[in-house]
């Protein structure tokens, strides 16, 4: 460690992004910078996504430097206690690192994004939709472990228990990268606790994932939308049961369906839908434009037997594997606590 991170700046090309962000913050500091405000929201953007890399690797270095020059003196003073605090933050400068790494696989133009991440139960029907409830708190425990600001759009119960769909928005630095790798089908194996005779129950939800774009101009004409209201579900008080205020959309030529009901009114879910469909939109034209659908994940699969990205064993052993990279875990209680960012290096390491 002492000897490699000197030179791992390079590996990063710090020099490079360090360079453009001063050349960014010169133009920022500008007196006629805001006077194009279409450039200057672009400027701060890319300055923004530049301080991603250049600040925790100041921190990095900050941290390094310190523990270099206090490690020897804790060592000569055998403060046994001092050195394991040291040794600590150089376990955690390597972790640092080692996250860096991974964000250097992210270098697609909408990796940096914000995302929707949306689960569908699939064939199962009761259990189904429990398993889906289950992926759910798992991608929420795991968001939230990011540091991300993690916002409900859209919720569906089932008829006995778990969701039917649920649609989240995820907010933070490369989100979309980040949780593009979980686009797919997932499939549980368990003793149903829905079964009385207490037999062994395959289970699929489906995971789709959405860059948000909402800078970007997507033209949607009102006569290709269909759009339906209806009385919104679940928490929120006597407001949702009184009012159509929920919004479901569907584009007519592409089949798309999005679907809101986390604001009070109307009008913002309204709003919120035009927002998902245009991101998704979005995506759909980027895909194929880059010809990259297959490797993306971006094809509609069968939410059953044989499509599933990754399959998740409770019984008769516990083991979670993915189909892609071939990673496994034998820890599922682990896993669904929100510990994914394994299966997601595996599969960015390999497909990127």
């Amino acid at each position: 460690m002492r000897s490699v991170f000197p030179t791992c700046g390079g590996i990063f090309d710090l020099a490079v992004k360090e360079d453009a962000l001063q050349q960014l913050e010169q133009k920022m500091s500008a007196p006629d910078f805001w006077e194009d405000q279409v450039q200057a929201q672009k400027v701060i953007a890319d300055s923004n996504a530049l301080k991603l890399w250049t600040v925790p690797y100041r921190e990095i270095k900050t941290t390094f430097e310190d523990v270099r020059s206090l490690l020897p003196e804790a060592e000569e003073l055998g403060d046994g206690e001092l050195v394991g605090e040291l040794i600590r933050n150089l376990d955690d400068i390597e972790k640092k690192l080692n996250e860096l790494e991974v964000r250097k696989m992210l270098s697609g133009e909408l990796d940096i994004r914000d995302c929707y991440l949306e689960i569908n139960a699939g064939a199962g029907g009761t259990e189904s939709c429990d398993w889906a409830s289950m992926l759910s708190r798992m991608y929420q425990r795991w968001a939230t472990k990011k540091g991300w600001k993690v916002e409900i759009i859209d919720r569906l119960d089932g008829e006995v228990a778990g969701i039917k769909n649920i649609t989240f928005r995820f907010t933070g630095p490369f989100a979309y990268g980040y949780s593009k790798s979980e686009k797919g089908v997932h499939r549980l194996v368990r003793i149903s606790p829905f079964d009385a005779n207490a037999r062994r129950h395959t289970s699929f939800a489906s995971v789709d994932v959405t860059p948000i774009v909402e800078d970007v101009q997507i033209d949607v004409r009102p006569e290709d939308l269909k759009v339906d209201t209806y009385r919104a579900s679940g928490a929120g008080g006597q407001h949702v049961n009184k009012t159509d205020s929920a919004v479901r959309m569907t584009h007519i030529p592409s089949g798309i369906v999005v679907s809101c009901q986390s604001e009070r009114s109307q009008i913002q879910n309204r709003e919120t839908c035009m927002k998902m469909l245009r991101s998704k939109l979005y995506e759909k034209e980027h895909e194929e434009q880059k010809k990259k659908l297959s490797s993306m994940g971006g094809e509609k699969k069968e939410i059953a037997w044989g499509s599933q990205i990754r399959n998740y064993v409770f019984q008769p052993y516990t083991l979670v594997k993915d189909t892609r990279t071939k990673y496994e875990v034998g820890n599922v209680q682990a896993v669904m606590d929100g510990e994914i960012d394994d299966f997601i290096t595996a599969y960015l390491k390999e497909f990127g």
